[in-house]
Formats: C-alpha cells, structure tokens, sequence
C-alpha cells in the first residue's frame, strides 16, 4: 500500500495555511503596536492604562451613578457604559412595541390600517436618524419655560427635562432594586422559554412565574426601604421655586429625545420585520385553527403569532445589534453615553489609542452578549424539522 507523503495530505494543508494565516496576523499586530510604542515614545506620550485611576477633571452630563471631576476615567467610562445600556434597553423596548403595533397595521386587513403603516413606515425609514434626532431635540428644547410648564398631576414638562416624582433613596439602594427586578424578568422569560418547563403544566408555570415577579417586587421594595435617605419623605415631588424646579427626578432633553428618535426609526423596520413575519405564516396552519373552532384572538395568539416570532427572531437580532450601536449619535446632542465618555476622554487625556481598544472591546461585548442570549432564544423556540407551509 502506498504511503501519501504527509505535505500531500489535505487535512495537513489546511492546517499550514491557516496557521500561516495566523501567524501572519500576529505579525502584523506585533508590527503594529511595536510601531505605536515607538511613535508615541518619540513624541512624549506614555502609553498603557495606568491613566484609568487618574483624576478627569471634568463634568459629566448625564449619569445614573455619582459623579465629580475628581472621579478617575474607569467611573466615567462605566457611567458611559451604563448610560448605553439603559438607552438601548429603552430604545429597543419601545421601538418593539411601536414596531408590532406598525407591522400588525400593515399586515391588517383594514385598508386604513394598512395606509397608515405605510405612510409611517415610507417617512421614517427614508429620514436619517441623525436628521431626527435633530428634530426631536430642537422640540423638546422649544417646550416652555419652568415657570409655564406643562404641567399633568405631578408630572412638569419644560425645555430644561420631564420632571416626575422621585424617591429619597440612595443611588446604591435603587441600581440594586433595578438589577432585582431585571433578573426577576430574566428568570420569567427563562421559564417561558427554556425547554426543562415545556413539560410543565400552564398552570403552574404561571403560578412559578408569578412567584418570581413578587419576589422581585418585595426585593426591589426591602432595598429601597434599606436605601431611604433619613429624615426625608419617602417620595420627592417636583415644585416650582424661584426660577427652577426642585425636587422630584429630572429627565434631561437629550435623554428622551434620543429615546423617541432611536423608537421611530427603529420601529419603521421592526414594523417591516414583523409584517414579514407574519406573511410568513402558512394558509393552511391558520385555516386549520379556524376548523377547530378557535376564536380570532386565539388563532393570532395561539398560532399566528408564536410562529411569526420564530420566523422574525433571527432578522430581528441584527436590527437589535444596529439599534443599539445607533445609540452612540447622542454625542450629537450632548448625551454622555459610552462613545462620548471616551471622546471627551481621548481629548483630556491623549490616550487616544487604548481609550478607542476599550471602546472597541467594550461595544464588542455588549452587542454579542446581546446576539448570544437571543440566539439562545431561537434555538429554543425554534420548530424542529422542515415546516412546509403555502405563505398567506
């Protein structure tokens, strides 16, 4: 039997080749950074992130954590990070919600309906989003002065935010009471999709998940009570004083403008997601629920819509993944997000080089934490086989 000489073989080929290739690559960033060092060396700016712990001397705009100009730039850097995070969870919640109502209107036998899905979709889709952010912002700056707010119960509307009642706690008690409650909706979206409850019965998966939602409740309400600032009302109510109005909690005009902006643009193509969904659905799965004598509602609840959010998922990911990127156009209108944070880090301190790898590295993690957990969330809803179906 002849032997095959062992450069001949394909398998050991490949491997040469590809670790040619990454040597290679290796090479190169070596080459690379080697040459950075030694530029910055010769122009006197030191490298590395010893820089992290010093002093920014700087104020930042917007944060859900304490902050002063004596803070070093890792605090900054992860207000900025939290900052994204709640914008993307904001801006991704509620331009899934428009986006459903857009994509069931477009979907819709209505012809009105229909018309206005359309209408919504053709203007928004087609605008930058920055060119509406601009918009958005120059609105909500033009609302009126504290002194004629607009003015719902409680709640005060003016050019300088949305003030709204706010509790006397400490900020440590209320990111505590958040993450509770976060991890409480997490836990109930694993209980509703993970496959170790399928054969569990309705009734008490239900009863399971109602069980962790109070729980989160009382631990969110026992670390608020734990943080309460003493000798001060439990709830803080805004009112006019002066010039200005004090108490309560302010909602800057940056914050909510990006907000709706990313919700608009992002719920035009959701609402295209989710039309396509649907229209994904076969005829005869939905005429064989009507045969059975299902009720409208239960054929859209119980058919119509689990299998449009199978087949809608995947598409959704990526736009979820762009949304959340999108969030860095609030350094547009001075709100401090992560991209900011490390702009105006880059200007005071130089580091121009790492403060972009932690940039880099940093919306790196969140978008593919992001696409892991709902690509988890695919493949456990996801219908086994080939599903064969004629498309409404």
């Amino acid at each position: 039997m002849t032997t095959i000489p062992f450069w001949r073989r394909k398998k050991i080929r490949r491997q040469v080749l590809q670790g040619a290739f990454l040597a290679a690559i290796a090479a190169i960033l070596i080459i690379g950074a080697t040459t950075a060092q030694r530029n910055l060396s010769a122009q006197g700016i030191s490298s590395g992130f010893g820089f992290l712990w010093r002093a920014t001397g700087w104020e930042m705009g917007t944060s859900l954590l304490r902050t002063s100009p004596g803070d070093p730039y890792w605090w900054f850097i992860f207000n900025g990070i939290l900052n994204t995070l709640l914008m993307g969870f904001v801006g991704l919640f509620c331009a899934t919600l428009l986006g459903l109502v857009i994509g069931l209107a477009r979907s819709s036998k209505n012809a009105p309906a229909r018309l206005l899905g359309t209408i919504y979709i053709e203007i928004f889709r087609n605008i930058p989003l920055i060119v509406q952010l601009f918009f958005w912002y120059a609105v909500v700056t033009q609302l009126p002065n504290p002194r004629n707010a607009i003015q719902i119960g409680h709640v005060m509307l003016t050019g300088r935010g949305l003030h709204f009642p706010g509790l006397n706690v400490t900020v440590l008690s209320a990111v505590v009471a958040i993450a509770i409650m976060i991890a409480a909706l997490f836990v109930i979206l694993w209980i509703a999709v993970a496959r170790r409850f399928g054969r569990v019965e309705s009734t008490r998966r239900r009863l399971l998940s109602l069980g962790v939602l109070v729980t989160g409740i009382l631990g969110a309400a026992v670390a608020l009570s734990w943080g309460r600032i003493p000798e001060t009302p439990l709830v803080s109510l805004p009112e006019l004083r002066g010039l200005n109005i004090r108490g309560g909690f302010q909602l800057r005009p940056e914050i909510y403008a990006l907000a709706f902006a990313i919700t608009v643009y992002g719920a035009a193509y959701i609402g295209e997601i989710v039309r396509g969904g649907f229209k994904s659905v076969g005829r005869g799965q939905v005429e064989a629920a009507q045969a059975l004598g299902l009720s409208p509602w239960r054929v859209f609840s119980r058919v119509r819509m689990p299998l449009a959010v199978r087949a809608m998922l995947p598409i959704l990911i990526n736009q979820y993944v762009w949304l959340i990127k999108a969030t860095t156009l609030g350094i547009a209108v001075g709100f401090s997000d992560f991209f900011m944070v490390i702009a105006g880090s880059i200007t005071h301190s130089g580091q121009a080089l790492e403060l972009i790898g932690i940039l880099m590295a940093g919306f790196l993690i969140i978008n593919f934490s992001l696409a892991a957990v709902l690509n988890r969330v695919n493949r456990a809803i996801a219908l086994k086989g080939k599903q064969i179906g004629v498309a409404q």
